[in-house]
């Protein structure tokens, strides 16, 4: 699957690129909702209006494990050992580094940590990892338009649900995005 050069270049810059920005954002917003976050969490609950849980479908465990499991099928059934075991280990991976930064950022609403957002950044690292595993470029592209809207929706109900600031969600999105690209890289997937 060759990639434009442009591709090319940002599957290398973004991991660390990546995760500068989820630092530099963490170190940013600091431990409370900033104007920013206030903003988009009263203007979502006019929209949507309050506790729109449906929402909170796109976060499922059921929905991240089904999507998991298809990708593990299809790299199963085409031998890609290594990128298999991608696409098993970099969800744990993601969730690891997650966990450390929300202890290093301790950012809280109530007794929960929020920073970055642990469903959203397991989110964004499966079907993530769904796009890697797309097999031609009709398919990757597919994968990314569905990656997205899912991921999107998906943050956008834990922010209109007042789970996390918005600035979670973006700080989570932005991390998982980086280490699946770092994990594409290793197993030379795209």
């Amino acid at each position: 699957m060759g990639l434009s050069r442009g591709a090319a270049a940002a599957l290398r810059w973004w991991p660390a690129a990546g995760v500068l920005a989820t630092l530099v954002l963490g170190w940013a917003v600091g431990r409370g909702s900033t104007a920013v976050d206030s903003w988009f969490s009263h203007r979502t609950r006019e929209v949507i209006g309050g506790q729109p849980r449906w929402l909170l479908t796109f976060t499922s465990g059921w929905l991240v494990f089904a999507v998991l499991v298809g990708c593990l099928t299809v790299t199963l059934l085409r031998r890609q050992w290594a990128l298999a075991a991608a696409v098993l280990v970099c969800p744990f991976v993601v969730t690891g580094v997650n966990q450390v930064l929300k202890h290093l950022f301790d950012r809280r609403n109530g007794v929960y940590l929020e920073y970055p957002s642990g469903h959203t950044a397991l989110l964004v690292a499966v079907l993530g990892m769904m796009v890697v595993v797309a097999g031609s470029r009709m398919a990757r592209r597919w994968a990314l338009m569905l990656a997205a809207v899912l991921s999107l929706l998906g943050m956008l109900g834990l922010v209109a649900c007042g789970y996390h600031f918005l600035t979670d969600t973006l700080g989570a999105a932005m991390l998982a995005t980086a280490l699946v690209c770092a994990a594409a890289r290793l197993t030379s997937a795209l």
